[in-house]
């Protein structure tokens, strides 16, 4: 209907265990529902906040990252030729210089960056993100991204480097939940944006700073980031609540109940049960994917005639229509031609944390 081309579907680790959706699951879906539409042209796919865990970093660094790399392997194989790799999480704030904050963040990247690179197939170079700021903390600065670009750099090696880097700018993923259950309106730093974008682009060649957790933000905001040179804007709560808020009563209360008694270890002694409920509900896409896959006709258009609103909405906003033909012109497809599975095994688990980003 717009035209639209510019436009990359992500799962996170966090997402990849609590929607119970491996890789090539998500592929898979995807594909199906590319088919089933008439689209024609290159999906985007991507692996959002591929995070260090900082709990299980302390613990056993080499265990964490190999789990991480794991997670590559098998996105990569899947088809996810944009990944993000977030190690934000190992910035100490407690050193005096940028350089030393930055550290363990840059270095264990670059660690991961050269993995990637070792993972590609031929003819695709895999794009890759970098973050300098845990999302839902302190707003990041030009000087941050400069000690993390330069730190990058010197150990990278001779390796493509990453195209992106995310930053935060005042947001939090899902929001911040008032004691009734609604949200806050919140504040982006679109100055502190433009600066990073223009350090990023400038300095370093690369295409500009990435904004997370945006999609619970007023309206209002969303037409100021193209205008501030954003990159990429991530938005994925905003969909997930419009899905509770218009499926069936039934459903959202089967939800609701297994959030109550599975997970009440997660309720947080400040919290209502409004806020407790709204934050951990995301849970329940995995344990009941198959009810949530089975909702009749009916409760399925009701749902996605609000999505498609909402998606029109934002594609207006973040001036991605009528990109679809200068997307095209710009990527080169690789054909991939998968071997008929001759065998089959048991596949093993993955490694999520519990302290992950969305």
């Amino acid at each position: 209907k717009l035209n639209v081309g510019a436009l990359i579907f992500e799962i996170a680790r966090s997402e990849i265990g609590y929607t119970d959706q491996r890789p090539a699951e998500y592929v898979a879906c995807l594909i199906g529902a590319a088919i089933k539409e008439g689209f024609r042209g290159p999906l985007f796919v991507q692996g959002d906040h591929f995070q260090v865990s900082l709990k299980g970093f302390t613990a056993d660094p080499d265990k964490e990252v190999n789990a991480v790399k794991t997670l590559m392997e098998e996105a990569i194989a899947a088809g996810f030729y944009n990944i993000d790799i977030d190690t934000s999480t190992l910035v100490d704030l407690s050193y005096p210089t940028l350089d030393e904050q930055q550290r363990l963040n840059y270095e264990v990247c670059a660690r991961l960056t050269n993995y990637a690179r070792e993972l590609e197939p031929e003819g695709v170079t895999v794009s890759l993100g970098g973050e300098i700021g845990e999302v839902g903390h302190k707003n990041s600065t030009v000087e941050e991204l400069h000690a993390f670009m330069q730190g990058y750099r010197r150990v990278l090696g001779e390796v493509a480097g990453i195209s992106k880097i995310s930053v935060q700018t005042g947001t939090s993923h899902g929001g911040v939940v008032l004691p009734d259950g609604t949200l806050a309106d919140v504040k982006v730093d679109f100055e502190t944006l433009r600066a990073l974008s223009a350090a990023a682009r400038e300095s370093y060649g690369i295409g500009g700073a990435v904004q997370h957790g945006a999609s619970t933000l007023p309206p209002s905001a969303f037409h100021k980031f193209p205008e501030v040179g954003t990159v990429e804007i991530h938005l994925a709560t905003g969909f997930q609540n419009i899905i509770f808020d218009h499926a069936p009563a039934g459903m959202v209360e089967t939800a609701y109940e297994y959030v109550r008694q599975n997970l009440a270890n997660e309720w947080k002694a400040s919290q209502t049960e409004e806020q407790f409920i709204y934050s951990s509900r995301k849970k329940a896409f995995g344990a009941l994917k198959e009810a949530w896959w089975n909702l009749d006709e009916a409760a399925q258009q009701q749902i996605a005639a609000v999505l498609q609103a909402q998606f029109e909405f934002l594609f207006e906003q973040l001036k991605v229509g009528n990109t679809r033909q200068v997307t095209q012109d710009v990527t080169t497809v690789v054909k991939m031609h998968r071997p008929r599975p001759v065998s089959a095994e048991a596949e093993t688990e993955l490694e999520i944390a519990g302290d992950l980003a969305d």
